[in-house]
């Protein structure tokens, strides 16, 4: 019996009804352009197709080339308000009148500071040039003049036809044509749009599908396609092919997105539809935007008030010059006389007030921008060379892609992380069954203590089974017994496994089996019936050919019904080599436990006990018996479960059924509802086999990681695309749920005033007076302050969990149910959002950088966090499995979720530290030198004269002191209770000081004041001043006064102004003195909305597809469709 599901695709639309839907389309698409409603193109047509301006295939991420990079680049450096600073100030000082200092001591440090930045802007941007090249340079083939020339991707076009051949991605976004498999079917792997790999098919509509690889078919194509502009929706596409006076409609389903992978399809063919810029994938990179840290700001702030005090300085030596002038000066004129454009005292003070700007120039900092470039350069070498952040499998290094964060890692408080290849693995596991009451999967030693499975652990052993995957592993041997001595109902449990599912199979080497699921759940499963001697080895629409035991059975498959998020089951239909009708269903044990036969209920619990031990212990409290503490419930251990069950059906029975189910497949009204209403008829009164327990295994060290962030008061937010089981399932494995948190909220209000009352609910448990008026942040907010405000922290009254989708989190990110939203999670210790778009992701993490003011890190890895990495303060890519495109647009990349850890609290606290102990030092240096003239304005009558020879002023914040505050700035590590000294420290402190003796008596050397008398005018003054004993006790006293306060602080402040660090290293020592006894761990029961995940595809399986035969190899002539 077979089932053809009608394709929208197959049936041509007359024109008007074309024009209502392209209108119609037009009114919802949302990320339209301006000056593109919709996309016209034709095949093979580029003069009619570059009439329209689309854009090439070529991708840019570069910002300079040869010809802008010197004026861009200065234009950007002269943005900062230093660098302007000092080039007003060289102007001023080619002014003669009012310049008592060399042109050279300003040009020579302003050239270094501009040279510096502008060789690591360009070895930047090289950098994404040779990116850039690489991408566009790849090769593709495409129909030329009726022959397939290899072009480079750039030159690609819209309305070109492409060929994509078996594992090479897709160059452009295209409209599939036709492809080697049968009815065009085409498998792809998103894992770089997505991050998802497990395979999805695409199919062409059956006008082009005819063409096949027919070059002269291909060449004559003329098809013209209408459709929408360019947008970031991955999952959705709109548009109208219009072939020989016939139009098709085209939907998601036709569409082979750029970044996708061919799996499995030797060839197929492909229109051209968006280029470059206009793709999907590029249009979800989003904005790139400059991000610059708090210290940024803060340094903007702090110049800003320095020249504040500069002016202030200047205008009070200029007061006090006219005041001098005023009363000594204009009487001193026969020995001091004014120059002939002083003409009064107040000309005078006028110009001692530049002349001041120009002296008191350096306690403007221009080496502090060049500094914190060095710094933050060396600290992001320490990221990439760090070997604790190697992931040795695939011998890849973290990487510091931006060099501007590296401190803002130290300030984080939210945390962004997606799920699926970011805290999971992405690869599916059997780890455990329950079958007919028994538990297998954990292993036990000879007293009969169960053991924890390691790397040391003796697998079991399929050598005897020469269909067997060898990289599957299992360590429970008793299953593997009960398998060898013919145990039916564990027979039957694999069997079922072998056949309900919709796994394609391959077998391109005899005894190699390759399975292609749209789920690796599924893939999973049937692997495991594989080893344990059920091998699926190949379908077709009608039978399924599965090899128990050895021997090679065939069963012919009725009916297929299929998966989907409301019926949480599937079921199939066989008919046995004994001409037994059989249904095996699997699915959530909540649904699956509902279908049982009354019989099954003591089975039933069992099983529930080992699925979930608190629930079925609540439902069932006999079951609480001396025995209960040796299993190990699989929901604790967060595995993703099903259950697994049959019914042997009357041959007279299913003919009815059979019957009425064809009816309704045939229906066109409600069709879906009444398959559904059918289906159950049938799919009850089911004798239970067992469970399956799947582990979606987490990346190492991420539960550790998690707990770790948690102390460190991070707040863990996972934003998914991923169902809200999966996700929750999913939390609690990693910890970011806690069994003893006292209440997990579900927000999945349909609209505005459902979801309102489910927060506002929320926050009445949480903290009940913030929903009275006389509550602070209540109050505050009447007040209507401007935006942007901050909202302050609320504390709740215990740990609480919030669980919001993406259908309901449209609504309450906008209006006033975005602060209901933000003030509710924000109470919360963690907070899940599941079947989140890539949009939702960047708005839900703007929402807390708009409100919050704290710094937020985003963390992916697949092309749907790009915008969610962007909008973050900081963001990170997992350079994995999943594709490139998280990492390419992340300032942080790495291969492991565990290496968070590491990149914040030791990286990021380590060059926070360092930054600002930097600026406090650079600025007290500043400002001790330039204090000096200040002090001996009142000395000198206030005439701008320098107490510091002009090299002296030149090298001192260059050369002289830039060593010893980039030392500490570099290599200052902080620990508990000190900060130690290295060689490296003393190096640079000493020889620094070495340094400028060396260049002190070089400058004044009796050669270079014989050759340039009138630059180097001390003669003989460094030799005769160090041979004064004065000197040498000014210098000793000098650095003695300066070192007891600072001694005297640190010493006194843990006594009396204790910070966090003194506490934790007095609580440290406590604790040795007085250990504490281990804590014994209890187990909090209580109500949770915690429930294993239904392992299984997120979306629809392949069931129609496999009962229409579309998938095999041999295609049926038309005549034979015909006559069925």
């Amino acid at each position: 019996m077979k089932y053809i599901k009608p394709f929208i695709s197959e049936i041509p639309w007359k024109y008007s009804w074309y024009y209502s839907a392209m209108s119609l389309f037009e009114s919802q698409s949302e990320n339209r352009q301006s000056g593109e409603p919709e996309r016209c193109l034709q095949a093979n047509n580029r003069e009619f197709n570059t009439l329209f301006g689309y854009p090439n295939n070529t991708i840019k991420t570069s910002k300079y080339n040869v010809l802008n990079f010197l004026p861009l680049n200065l234009f950007e450096q002269f943005q900062r308000l230093a660098n302007a600073y000092f080039l007003i100030l060289l102007f001023l000082q080619l002014i003669p009148q009012i310049s008592s200092l060399a042109w050279y001591t300003t040009v020579i440090p302003l050239m270094v500071v501009l040279s510096i930045t502008a060789v690591k802007d360009a070895i930047d941007d090289l950098k994404r040039h040779q990116n850039d090249n690489q991408v566009n340079n790849r090769s593709v083939l495409v129909l030329t003049n009726g022959r397939m020339k290899e072009d480079k991707w750039m030159n690609i076009q819209v309305g070109d036809i492409v060929k994509v051949e078996n594992n090479q991605s897709v160059t452009a976004d295209m409209l599939l044509l036709s492809s080697s498999e049968p009815y065009s079917l085409t498998y792809i792997e998103t894992a770089e749009l997505d991050g998802e790999t497990n395979l999805k098919v695409k199919q062409a509509i059956s006008v082009t599908s005819d063409m096949e690889n027919n070059l002269k078919l291909l060449s004559a194509f003329d098809g013209e396609v209408r459709c929408e502009s360019p947008n970031n929706k991955l999952d959705k596409f709109a548009g109208i092919l219009t072939y020989k006076g016939k139009n098709y409609i085209l939907d998601h389903d036709k569409l082979l997105l750029r970044g996708c992978v061919i799996r499995n399809t030797d060839w197929c063919y492909g229109l051209v539809i968006y280029t470059g810029p206009d793709t999907k994938l590029m249009q979800n990179c989003g904005k790139s935007t400059f991000k610059r840290t708090h210290i940024d700001h803060l340094m903007n702030v702090l110049v800003l008030w320095i020249f504040l005090f500069l002016g202030s300085m200047c205008f009070i030596l200029a007061v006090g010059h006219g005041i001098w002038e005023n009363k000594k000066g204009y009487y001193f004129q026969n020995f001091l006389p004014w120059k002939e454009y002083v003409s009064s005292s107040v000309v005078s003070a006028i110009l001692m007030f530049w002349s001041y700007f120009i002296i008191l120039n350096t306690v403007v900092p221009i080496s502090l921008y060049v500094s914190v470039e060095i710094i933050r350069l060396g600290n992001s070498y320490y990221i990439n060379w760090d070997r604790k952040m190697f992931y040795a499998p695939k011998n890849t290094p973290a990487q510091a892609r931006t060099t501007t964060l590296n401190e803002e890692l130290g300030q984080v408080k939210y945390v962004f992380s997606d799920k699926t290849g970011t805290l999971t693995q992405n690869i599916m596991i059997f780890k455990k069954c329950s079958i007919n009451g028994t538990l297998y999967g954990d292993v036990y030693d000879k007293n009969g203590q169960r053991v924890e499975v390691s790397e040391k652990t003796e697998k079991v052993d399929f050598s005897y089974n020469k269909l067997a995957d060898p990289k599957f592993s299992f360590y429970d041997k008793t299953l593997v017994e009960a398998v060898k001595r013919g145990d039916g109902r564990v027979h039957l449990f694999f069997l079922s496994l072998s056949l309900c599912h919709t796994v394609m199979s391959e077998e391109k080497v005899e005894g190699e089996l390759v399975y292609q699921a749209q789920s690796p759940d599924e893939g999973a499963l049937v692997t495991a019936a594989r080893n344990f001697g059920f091998a699926f080895r190949s379908r077709t629409s009608e039978t399924i050919t599965v090899v128990e035991m050895g021997e090679t059975k065939v069963y012919q498959l009725l009916a297929i019904l299929d998966f989907d998020n409301v019926r949480k089951r599937m079921s199939v239909i066989v008919r046995t080599p004994e001409d037994r009708v059989m249904l095996f269903c699997k699915g959530a044990d909540t649904i699956v436990c509902q279908l049982l036969h009354p019989s099954c209920r003591s089975l039933g619990d069992v099983t529930m006990e080992h699925l979930d031990a608190d629930r079925a212990c609540e439902v069932s409290p006999s079951l609480l018996s001396a025995h209960t503490h040796v299993f190990q419930d699989f929901a604790i251990e967060g595995l993703r479960t099903l259950m697994v069950a049959y019914r042997e059906l009357d041959n007279a029975f299913f003919q009815a059924w059979s019957k009425k189910h064809s009816e309704v497949c045939l229906s066109l009204e409600d069709r879906e509802n009444k398959i559904s209403n059918v289906s159950e008829e049938i799919e009850k009164d089911l004798m239970l086999l067992g469970a399956t327990a799947i582990e979606d295994k987490l990346q190492d060290g991420v539960l550790e990681t998690i707990i770790t962030l948690n102390k460190a008061k991070i707040k863990m937010w996972t934003l998914t695309g991923d169902k809200q089981e999966t996700a929750v399932n999913i939390a609690y494995a990693c910890n970011i749920f806690e069994d003893e948190m006292d209440e997990i909220f579900i927000v999945e209000g349909k609209d505005d005033e459902t979801i309102w009352q489910e927060l506002r609910s929320a926050r009445a448990k949480m903290k009940p007076e913030s929903l009275l008026e006389s509550d602070p942040v209540n109050s505050y907010l009447t007040m209507k302050p401007k935006m942007p405000f901050k909202i302050p922290e609320e504390v709740p009254n215990g740990n609480y969990g919030l669980v919001i989708n993406g259908y309901s989190l449209a609504y309450a990110l906008e209006g006033n149910l975005e602060l209901e939203l933000l003030r509710t999670a924000c109470m919360c210790k963690a907070v899940i959002c599941c079947r989140m778009t890539p949009l939702q992701k960047a708005q839900v993490v703007e929402l807390v950088k708009r409100y919050k003011k704290v710094v937020t890190l985003a963390i992916g890895d697949g092309a749907n966090d790009v915008s969610m990495i962007k909008a973050a303060h900081i963001g990170i890519g997992i350079s994995g499995q999943e594709g490139m495109q998280a990492m390419l647009n992340s300032d942080y990349a790495f291969c492991q979720f565990h290496y968070l850890r590491r990149l914040l609290l030791v990286h990021g606290r380590w060059s926070y530290n360092r930054m600002c102990k930097f600026l406090s030092y650079f600025f007290y240096k500043n400002f001790v030198f330039t204090l000096v003239h200040f002090w001996y304005a009142f000395f000198s009558g206030f005439s701008a004269q320098t107490v510091y020879d002009t090299w002296f002023i030149t090298f001192y914040n260059l050369v002289y002191t830039s060593l010893p505050v980039l030392g500490l700035s570099l290599f200052d590590q902080i620990a508990l209770e000190t900060t130690y000294w290295t060689m490296i420290s003393h190096f640079f402190i000493w020889g620094s000081l070495g340094f400028y003796f060396c260049v002190l008596f070089f400058l004044y050397s009796d050669g270079l004041c014989l050759m340039f008398p009138n630059v180097f005018q001390f003669l003989g003054v460094a030799r005769n001043i160090l041979k004064l004993p004065q000197l040498w006790l000014s210098l000793v006293l000098s650095v003695v006064l300066c070192m007891l306060p600072v001694i005297g602080y640190q010493f006194l402040k843990p006594l009396f102004w204790p910070v966090s660090v003194d506490k934790v290293i007095d609580r440290i020592h406590h604790c040795m003195r007085h250990p504490l006894p281990p804590p014994i761990r209890t187990k909090v029961k209580h109500a949770s909305s915690r429930r294993s995940a239904y392992a299984f595809s997120h979306k629809q399986g392949f069931g129609a597809l496999i009962t229409s035969g579309k998938t095999m190899k041999g295609k049926p002539k038309k005549s034979s469709l015909l006559k069925k």
